[in-house]
């Protein structure tokens, strides 16, 4: 899928290459930011596990993260970012060894912080379980369950300005989850930020990329490199 011209998270002006400290005006360069979330992980207690420690890609999360390697085998990857939880680190390792860079972690893709992190809710369907969750569910707009989606959107847009500059002329890619990718995404497109979690299109190990000329927006595309691998995942898998 592509949208042409994309418009970039508006809620606040995009700073240009000379603010940042980049290279002076002159030829516009082509530089793609590729969000990529991260392959399955194992989560035998179905939990929804959110920032949570020790978790780990799964043997097939594993195989998803080598698919994302040969599909971006070929591209120009100068600069690899990564959540630092153990899942997108784990995702974002062979990418970076597959073209020779070092992996810079950036707490500002981690997942969204969420009140229901740790109980047995994965995929929404347990939290009707547990009464007392009830009230955290009773604003959808802000979410009332955990970290606003504004600030999502803010951090997810600092990131990917942040790794633009830094892979000017070039790729990067920002190894997150799903919910920060959905919701840039979102703001991206102009599109309200309140939304229904089981319609995200953001599958395991996907890309959304972001391809400037300089610092404006040309295109938002979205594949899945790990697409033949998807119905042999956990239901409700992810985060």
């Amino acid at each position: 899928m592509t949208g042409l011209p994309a418009r970039f998270a508006t809620i606040e002006p995009m700073p240009s290459a000379s603010e940042l400290g980049g290279p002076p005006p002159g030829d516009p360069q082509r530089t793609v930011v590729h969000l990529l979330r991260h392959g399955e992980v194992h989560n035998p207690g179905r939990l929804l596990y959110g920032r949570m420690p020790g978790y780990h890609l799964s043997g097939l999360g594993g195989r998803m993260a080598e698919l994302a390697t040969e599909h971006l085998a070929d591209h120009d990857v100068t600069h690899v970012v990564s959540s630092p939880l153990e899942r997108a680190r784990e995702t974002a390792a062979p990418i970076a060894r597959s073209h020779g860079v070092d992996v810079i972690l950036d707490d500002r893709v981690i997942e969204a912080g969420n009140d229901f992190e740790g109980l047995p809710v994965a995929g929404g369907s347990g939290i009707l379980r547990h009464p007392r969750l009830y009230p955290k569910m009773l604003n959808p707009f802000r979410p009332s369950w955990g970290e606003p989606y504004v600030e999502i959107v803010e951090r997810m847009r600092l990131a990917i300005v942040d790794a633009r500059a830094k892979a000017r002329g070039h790729e990067a890619v920002i190894v997150s989850h799903q919910a920060p990718i959905w919701m840039i995404r979102l703001a991206t497109e102009g599109r309200p930020l309140a939304h229904n979690p089981a319609r995200r299109e953001c599958a395991l190990a996907s890309l959304t990329s972001f391809t400037f000329l300089g610092d404006e927006l040309l295109t938002l595309s979205y594949s899945e490199p790990a697409a033949a691998l998807l119905d042999q995942a956990q239901p409700g898998a992810g985060a």
